[in-house]
Parts: structure tokens; sequence; C-alpha cells
């Protein structure tokens, strides 16, 4: 039995059982907005950030979720910081169908954004997050996240010259 689970009987158990379903949420967003990075690595650290920061968690604030991928945004953001540039070899198949280059190039386009602007578009559109919930792993505003997400649609039209 680890030194943890020795002074906190049960904790880390209930801890366990607390953050179980959204791990897989926080793998996501990971890999949304670092799939060159170590998906499990940067969990983990997230995990472990949540299991000692555990006790500031106020449910009034938000949900377990939206606290969990606040604090993995925030560890992919450390991570990213720490890791030099290095070459990726990655699929470029479309997973739901279209052909490859349409893939590639909505790639291309959203690896333009801003980080804030893909932060929000990860959050909203592949996390399936609400705008409240996306401003809260943002730590900003509502509004905030209406005014960038309309900047960053902006910015793919013109990317991708969709015509309105």
């Amino acid at each position: 039995m680890d030194s943890v689970s020795h002074r906190a009987p049960g904790q880390a158990e209930a801890f366990a059982t607390w953050v179980g379903e959204h791990v897989a949420a926080m793998a996501r967003l990971v890999a949304r907005l670092a799939p060159e990075l170590e998906r499990d690595d940067i969990v983990q650290e997230s995990l472990t950030r949540a299991w000692l920061k555990r006790h500031q968690y106020d449910g009034r604030r938000g949900t377990p979720s939206v606290w969990l991928l606040a604090i993995t945004a925030d560890q992919v953001r450390k991570a990213r910081a720490r890791s030099r540039p290095h070459l990726s070899i990655v699929d470029d198949a479309p997973a739901g169908g279209g052909t490859p280059d349409d893939s590639l190039d909505l790639r291309r386009a959203l690896a333009q954004l801003s980080e804030r602007q893909r932060l929000a578009v990860d959050c909203v559109y592949f996390a399936g997050l609400s705008v409240a919930e996306t401003a809260a792993v943002m730590g900003c505003a509502e509004g905030t996240v209406k005014s960038t997400l309309a900047d960053a649609r902006a910015k793919l039209r013109v990317l991708l010259e969709v015509a309105e």
C-alpha cells in the first residue's frame, strides 16, 4: 500500500471512482490540444494535480468534468512549454469519410488558430462542452468564449475558403 493510501484510507479509492468517468474526456482533450505529446502522461499528471488539489474543488463553481478539464488544459500548456519541437508521423486518412485532403486542410487550418482559439474550438466542438463549461476550463467569461469562437470561425472560413 502506498504512503498516500496508507495515510488516507479509502480516500484514494473514492477519488479514483469520482474521476473515473471523466478520464476519457480528459484524454480526448489532450489528444485535441496536443496530439504530438504523450497523452497518457499528461492525463496522469492532470490526475495527480487533481488529487493534490482535491480539497479545492467546489461543486458550486462547476461540475467535476469542468474542473478536471481545466486542470488538463493547464497541464497541456505546461507540457507544450517543456517539450521541444519534433517531427510527428500522422495518418492523414480522415476518420469519418471525406477525402484525406479535407482532413489535412482542416488540421492545417486549426493549427493556424491562436492557442486560445484552438482551446475554445476543441472544448465546444470536439469535447462537447457548453459555453459556460468552456469558460470555466479557459478561466474567462462566457462572453469571451463566444467572441473567441466567433473569431475562430471567421478565421477558419477564410483559411478553408468557405462561403457563408
